[in-house]
């Protein structure tokens, strides 16, 4: 029967007979539509059981099931060909039809066999309700089953099949979740690296605590090897170990994010490398492997590096240094390849001595000493205290240049610098050689990320204490003993308890998802963001008790940064995979401009950066400034790190390169005038104390405004003081004079602001309404001081 005699006879049937020949219409639809009603009776038992199986896999998280929009069908050109089969629908029957499908307790049990819980079920009904009830016309097999279950000639559970490729075009992780899993499934990440399989490798664990030799002893290998490959943590360790190994007459190339150095003549590829664990190949052949810092495998953000690199590298021999607490995991992560662990035990060459008795105060600092930090805020204060003593202090953080903290470090251990106390956080833990005699600490409590993401402040833990304390009285410095301490006397006691537990055994290994295995998951879910792809991902991943998934919360970051811009997915994970600190502003929307610039297809040149950062820059006058120079800084190792990847369009590293040590040499020169910058930015903090207190008190006097007005327009500029308050504009108020002295602090200036006013109340001068505002004004002064 041809398409236009069904129709044609379907017209001609009475109103009450038309649900009747269904089946003849159907079996016309088929030769014209294609097969579709194999989908429309009721959902067999046995299909329902059968999809619902997961091979006993956890049930996935569907809050990171993002809905995707399917727009309702506008009028068709061939006219609605349902409405002519059948007739038009009547809306407000659909309606009913639809309210009644959703109550039914059958139908929310056989979506949720699919994989529909109720969250699931509610947003595709919405989206399915919205479908029918906006679109000018429905598919035909659609449109027969709603008008069959409008005369009672079918049941309404028989909208199901239609239901649920609705809900599986919205959310079409449903139709793939068995391919999803098999992708994300990470138990066996031995089998990633057959290379290495192939080899029997002999692997030694060098165990010890710091300045106890056991790295010297693996580089000793590494050096003597015919090739050799030394993977380290920070890039100023491979710059020791890269410098260490030409200078001993082994030629040794560099590789980081950033830098790649070559030192053979010709550009050919030395036996040797020092690399950071990222960088290092897990194809190229080797003697010798040496992983520094392997304990780092549980770190929450870059474990995944030395997980890679313990299973990954092709090296007869592989030399891992680090903690006693991470000896258990390797030796069972080596059982799963046939390995053997041979542990080398070593005692710290040097002893140390943890004081009874705190410093409490700056005055008790000695030469040798180094007091670490936590934070910026507690770096800049006490180093404008040492200043303000009379004494000179280097400063190391982790923003700082690699150049800045080895030109600070070389400051400090120069015997004929006058510099002779250290200020650091705990940078200074690993990557420096640095001759302390004394490590106190100025705090216990540390800022930190947790497993979850989240920022947690707490003590820091025995393994970081151990760290930073045996930074001192080390083998290879002038001190041969070291002591250890608090500022405080209250955290002296927590101090001990914290080095003397026992260090926890480390029970994992992280792992992070590769490119190919996101490309395959954007392959099955084509329309979904990289972020989410990544919330999937990890929440379908399958470990076992061996390992984690790392952290991934900072390439969500860039992955969301950059969503808008038209890029393929694979640059698009390398773009979000580029190391930036996501506090900074500047470098986060550099990272945004270099991807529209990338996908606009313009490289970006060395003149475009150089307007780009608007150089030439000038040499900092405040915190402030240093602070937007270490910004810009890193914004140029993203340039280099980019570079690498996009050579094309990142065309001009080598002149970056020359530009990023120029900045440096600025930085430097901001570093060891710190204590003046931090003056300058007190004595700005100052004068906005000032002016306020100078605003309330003409409102409690009667003083005019213009002369408030005179006072705000102010300004410190360089080391001058700032103008007086209350005095002609050629002298220096007592306040100015004894902050440019380093006499007096803002902080002070608030206390005896706050002292006077309470002596002014007690005196009887009582509290007016000006007064209560003045309180206020400092109140909310007060708030960005403290950050």
């Amino acid at each position: 029967m041809s398409f236009r005699r069904c129709a044609s006879l379907w017209a001609r049937l009475p109103p009450g007979r038309q649900p009747g020949p269904r089946a003849a219409i159907c079996s016309a639809l088929r030769a014209h539509t294609g097969p579709f009603l194999g989908t429309l009776g009721r959902v067999p038992a046995v299909a329902c059981a059968s999809s619902s199986a997961s091979g006993g896999s956890k049930a996935p998280n569907t809050s990171l099931f993002v809905p995707l929009t399917v727009k309702p069908q506008g009028r068709s050109a061939d006219g609605d060909v349902g409405a002519e089969l059948t007739r038009p629908l009547d809306k407000n029957e659909v309606k009913k039809i639809l309210d009644k499908f959703y109550k039914r307790k059958e139908i929310q049990k056989l979506s949720a066999d699919y994989g529909l819980d109720a969250r699931l079920f509610h947003q595709a009904f919405i989206s399915f309700r919205n479908y029918i009830m906006q679109s000018h016309s429905l598919d035909v097999d659609i449109h027969i089953i709603l008008n069959d279950i409008c005369f009672s000639a079918a049941h309404v559970d028989d909208l199901f099949p239609f239901f649920l490729r609705h809900a599986k075009q919205i959310f079409p992780v449903l139709e793939c979740k068995d391919d999803l899993r098999k992708i994300s499934d990470l138990r066996i990440p031995p089998n990633w690296y057959p290379e290495a399989r192939v080899l029997q490798r002999k692997i030694i664990f060098h165990s010890g605590p710091t300045n106890s030799g056991k790295t010297y002893h693996a580089i000793q290998k590494y050096l003597s090897a015919k090739s050799g490959v030394y993977c380290g943590p920070l890039k100023l360790l491979a710059h020791e170990i890269f410098e260490k190994s030409n200078a001993a007459g082994v030629p040794c190339d560099l590789v980081t994010g950033e830098e790649r150095v070559t030192v053979e003549p010709d550009g050919k590829q030395a036996a040797h490398v020092a690399c950071t664990v990222e960088m290092c190949s897990v194809t190229t052949p080797y003697e010798v492997a040496v992983i520094d810092e392997i304990q780092m495998i549980k770190d929450p953000a870059r474990g995944w590096a030395w997980t890679r690199a313990l299973l990954g590298l092709c090296a007869e021999e592989i030399h891992l240094c680090g903690e006693s607490a991470a000896i258990d995991l390797v030796t069972e992560l080596m059982y799963t390849t046939g390995e053997d662990v041979e542990v080398r035990t070593y005692k710290r060459l040097t002893p140390i001595f943890v004081l009874d008795h705190a410093l409490e105060s700056l005055d008790n600092l000695r030469p040798g000493d180094c007091i670490v930090c936590f934070s910026k805020n507690d770096i800049y204060s006490v180093s404008r205290q040492i200043e303000i003593r009379g004494l000179e202090s280097a400063v190391i953080y982790g923003s700082l240049p690699p150049g800045t903290k080895l030109a600070q470090a070389r400051k400090f251990n120069d015997p004929g610098d006058p510099c002779k106390i250290l200020v650091a956080t705990d940078a200074v833990g690993m990557g420096l050689n640095l001759s302390i005699r004394r490590i106190i600490f100025y705090s216990l409590m540390k800022p930190s990320i947790n497993e979850k993401g989240e920022k947690e402040i707490e003590p820091i833990t025995t393994s970081q204490a151990l760290q930073i304390a045996g930074r001192a009285g080390r083998f290879s410095s002038k001190f041969k003993e070291g002591e250890v301490t608090t500022m405080n006397r209250e955290d002296l006691s927590l101090l001990k308890e914290i080095l003397n537990r026992p260090v926890d055994p480390i029970k994992a290994a992280g792992l992070h998802p590769t490119a190919e295995q996101i490309e395959m998951f954007a392959y099955h879910l084509p329309d979904t963001t990289l972020s989410n792809l990544i919330d999937i991902f990890v929440d379908f991943s399958q470990v076992d008790g061996q390992y984690f998934v790392c952290n991934m919360d900072d390439f969500k970051f860039s992955a969301e940064l950059i969503q808008h811009i038209p890029l393929s997915l694979r640059v698009r994970y390398v773009f979000c995979t580029a190391p930036i600190n996501k506090k900074q502003p500047f470098v986060c929307s550099s990272l945004l401009q270099f991807a529209r610039q990338y996908s606009r297809n313009e490289p970006l040149t060395f003149s475009w950066l150089r307007r780009y950062i608007k150089w030439p820059l000038l040499p900092p006058k405040n915190i402030k400034d240093l602070m937007d120079l270490e910004a810009v800084h890193d914004v140029l190792d993203l340039y280099l790190w980019l570079s690498y990847r996009f050579i094309d369009m990142f065309p001009d590293a080598s002149l970056v390169r020359d530009l990023q040590k120029q900045l440096d040499g600025i930085i430097q020169d901001g570093v060891h005038n710190i204590t003046k910058l931090i003056k300058i930015s007190e004595a700005h903090k100052l004068l906005n104390l000032q002016n306020s207190s100078v605003e309330s008190q003409s409102r409690l006097s009667g003083t005019v405004k213009s002369r408030t007005r005179r006072n705000h327009g102010t300004k410190a500029l360089g080391s001058k003081a700032a103008e007086p308050l209350g005095s002609g504009a050629g002298e220096k108020s007592l306040a100015s004079r004894l902050v440019q002295q380093g006499l007096l602090t803002a902080d002070m200036l608030k206390q005896l602001e706050k002292e006077w006013m309470t002596q002014q109340t007690e005196h009887g001068k009582g509290r007016t309404e000006s007064g209560t505002s003045l309180t206020g004004t400092r109140r909310k002064k007060k708030e960005p001081d403290s950050d």
